[in-house]
C-alpha cells in the first residue's frame, strides 16, 4: 500500500525478495481505499446529473491522485527512454532524469485521453461506478507481467531491480485467471456479457507483455517507471475492450 498509493502506512519490518513477491501479487488490494474513494466520486456525479465524460476525468484523477501519479511518471519515463536512444545506457539515463520530453508528453496526453474515452460509457450503463473502480482495481495486475519470473531488471537498483523476476509463473497464471473471473462477473452487471471481461483482461496482458518485451530488448529488462507504465497500459486496454458495445 505504500508503494502503490500514496496513503501513509508503516513501513514493512523485513524488505526482501519473499515480501516483494507478496506485494507485487497482491497489489489490486492496496488500491482499494483509493477505488473506494472514486467510486464514491462517481456515485456523487450520477447523483447530481454532472456528465459521464467529466465524472470519467474526476474518477481517473482521483487514482492519480491516489497513487502520487507515480505510474503516470512511469509512462512517461519510459516512452521518453524508448524514443530517446538506442543505447541502453543512455536509455536509461534519459529515464531516469524524470523530466518530461515531447515522447512521454504525447504518451500521457493520448493514454489519459483513450482512458477518458473508454470510461465515459462505462459510467453511463448500470453499475457503471462499481464496474469502472474494479477494472481500474484490476490494472494493478499487470504486475503479474512486469514482475513475472524469467523478466530481468535492467538496472542493479531502485524499484525495478527489487521486484523483476519475483512471481513465479504459474502463481501469475492462476491469479490472472482470477483477475479474468473477477472482470466477468463484474461486467455483466452493466448489462456486458460475461466473456468481453474475459477479453478485457486478455488483450490487457497481452498490451503489457508487448510492452515489457520491448523494453527487455531496449533496456536489457524492466526498471521501476516500467512497472508503472504496464499499469496505465493496461488500464487503458481494460476500458477500452469493456467500454465496446
Amino acid at each position: 500500500m505504500g508503494t502503490m498509493t500514496a496513503l501513509r502506512v508503516p513501513g514493512p519490518v523485513v524488505v526482501d525478495r519473499d515480501s516483494a513477491r507478496v506485494a507485487m501479487m497482491v497489489a489490486p488490494l492496496a488500491v482499494l481505499p483509493v477505488a473506494v474513494i472514486a467510486g464514491a466520486v462517481a456515485e456523487l456525479g450520477r447523483a447530481v446529473a454532472i456528465s459521464p465524460l467529466v465524472v470519467a476525468v474526476l474518477v481517473l484523477g482521483t487514482f492519480a491522485l491516489g497513487s502520487r501519479a507515480l505510474h503516470l511518471d512511469g509512462l512517461a519515463d519510459t516512452a521518453d527512454g524508448l524514443t530517446g536512444s538506442y543505447d541502453a545506457e543512455r536509455a536509461l539515463e534519459i529515464m531516469r532524469r524524470g523530466n518530461t520530453g515531447p515522447a512521454g508528453a504525447a504518451a500521457l496526453v493520448l493514454v489519459l485521453v483513450l482512458q477518458v474515452a473508454a470510461l465515459t460509457p462505462i459510467l453511463a450503463r448500470p453499475w457503471g461506478p462499481l464496474v469502472a473502480v474494479v477494472l481500474l482495481g484490476l490494472a494493478r495486475s499487470s504486475l503479474l507481467v512486469t514482475c513475472a519470473a524469467g523478466i530481468p531488471a535492467a538496472r542493479p537498483g531502485g524499484l525495478g531491480a527489487s521486484v523483476a523476476g519475483v512471481i513465479p509463473r504459474p502463481a501469475g497464471v492462476v491469479l490472472g485467471a482470477v483477475a479474468a473471473a473477477i472482470a466477468a462477473v463484474v461486467l455483466p452487471l452493466s448489462g456486458r456479457p460475461w466473456w468481453q471481461g474475459v477479453t478485457a483482461v486478455v488483450v490487457a496482458g497481452a498490451a503489457v507483455l508487448a510492452l515489457v518485451l520491448r523494453c527487455r530488448r531496449r533496456f536489457g529488462g524492466i526498471t521501476g517507471d516500467v512497472v508503472g507504465a504496464g499499469i496505465e497500459v493496461a488500464a487503458a486496454a481494460l476500458l477500452a475492450v469493456a467500454g465496446a458495445g
